[in-house]
């Protein structure tokens, strides 16, 4: 799920197309042009819903949706090494700062550790958060929101699923799919151990 973007767009609880980027946005740039309703559309990775500018051809929508090239600049880029602020006590920046290879590099090994820890409770963590984003944009007032939230983060998929069941079928099958997904990556054991 986190290697390659898909997305995920529904009209009103209708799927209208789900995917890759290319892909999906080919089906609602049509379903648009023949005057379908807006869509929203989802990052299933992250359930963060994103836009689109759909205006022209379909080729000049994926052209526009695509990221820009990478920018070359001081750093590592090859590696992918991003800068981005972080605020610690001075406390903690002398701690980082006394450990082999520095702040970043103890920083970096850090976050592996912790990574390596848990995977599959983190990225189960992450598909609960991921349903309940598309939950609060594409069903925040539909009936039995609130309790079908409870038992998404309660990980009661019968409970959830009962309470859903009035909910547009696409929609309701989307995030059941989701928590399906979150179940097993919490199940499946860490490489290794």
């Amino acid at each position: 799920m986190e290697s390659e973007r898909t997305y995920t767009a529904f009209a009103n609880g209708r799927l209208v197309a789900a995917g890759g980027l290319g892909a999906m946005l080919g089906k609602v740039k049509a379903h648009l042009d023949r005057g379908g309703e807006p869509a929203l559309i989802f990052e299933d990775w992250t359930g963060n819903q994103v836009d689109f500018d759909f205006r022209g051809s379909p080729a000049e929508v994926v052209e526009r949706a695509l990221p820009p090239e990478p920018k070359t600049g001081p750093g590592r880029p090859r590696l992918g090494v991003v800068a981005r602020e972080v605020t610690l006590l001075p406390r903690h920046w002398e701690w980082l700062e006394r450990r082999p290879g520095g702040a970043s590099a103890a920083l970096r090994r850090l976050v592996d550790e912790a990574r390596k820890r848990e995977p599959g409770k983190e990225r189960a963590r992450l598909a609960r958060e991921a349903a309940s984003k598309v939950m609060w944009a594409a069903a925040g007032d539909l009936p039995n929101f609130e309790e079908a939230s409870r038992a998404l983060f309660g990980r009661d998929q019968a409970r959830f699923e009962k309470l859903v069941a009035p909910w547009p079928r696409d929609l309701r099958k989307h995030l059941a799919r989701l928590l399906r997904e979150a179940d097993a990556m919490e199940e499946k054991p860490a490489a290794g151990g």
